[in-house]
């Protein structure tokens, strides 16, 4: 697996928490150029003192206005990004309510996370991908896409989407060399699941870092057929 990571720009979003933050210190450990990407300082501090190698953006991949400049410092500070990693996520309001009390602003909220920020960023970082016909995106989703969980209206109907548009995209690129896919990691230990759950027991919880290295496992051994449902 060395060999694959090795050398490769890779772009994290969420890259201080959870996922994130498992898959930025895996593949700085495999030899990656790793950017990453998350609102808060202090994270991003904190990720450059374990991954002093790493690229590290201050940005909110919600905020349309952020994308473009975030996309520009990637591509003038790492390059060419050979695999993005859509990781940062919005529960919607928490505590997680029923969606008919769900305030249409934090529904959007939701979307602008789970959905358009990743579109966009992808979009932002995509001609390079094509013009070298070989790219990979990568998009975090959740088992609430495709199973009706009260209160969990708002992030599953965002991540239903993503979904979706991963699906989309995926017929569209592939023949150019690029691929997206959409995967969920399942339940793990990390700050957004005990801020859904708090009496969660993180005995049944999954180490991130225990996703994140299966993730990357498949990725480079191409088996894209397992990576939606391995997790």
């Amino acid at each position: 697996m060395k060999n694959f990571y090795q050398d490769r720009n890779i772009v994290i979003t969420g890259a201080t928490s959870g996922l994130g933050r498992a898959l930025a210190l895996r593949l700085h450990h495999l030899g990656a150029h790793v950017a990453g990407v998350a609102r808060g300082a202090a994270g991003l501090a904190s990720l450059r003192h374990e991954a002093p190698r790493a690229l590290t953006i201050q940005a909110d991949v919600s905020r349309a206005e952020e994308i473009y400049p975030l996309a520009g410092e990637i591509q003038a500070k790492l390059g060419d990004v050979d695999i993005l990693f859509n990781v940062a996520s919005d529960l919607g309001p928490v505590p997680l309510r029923l969606l008919a009390d769900t305030e249409c602003e934090d529904f959007e909220r939701a979307l602008r996370t789970n959905v358009l920020g990743p579109h966009r960023l992808t979009r932002a970082l995509l001609a390079p991908m094509l013009l070298r016909g070989s790219g990979l995106v990568v998009n975090v989703s959740s088992d609430a896409a495709v199973n009706a969980y009260p209160r969990w209206g708002a992030y599953g109907a965002s991540k239903a989407a993503v979904d979706h548009l991963s699906r989309v995209l995926d017929e569209e690129l592939k023949e150019a060399g690029v691929r997206c896919l959409s995967v969920d990691p399942g339940d793990m230990r990390t700050p957004m699941h005990f801020a859904a759950v708090p009496d969660a027991d993180p005995a049944r919880l999954r180490d991130p870092a225990e996703s994140a290295e299966r993730l990357l496992e498949l990725i480079a051994r191409n088996d894209f057929s397992q990576v939606r449902r391995i997790l």
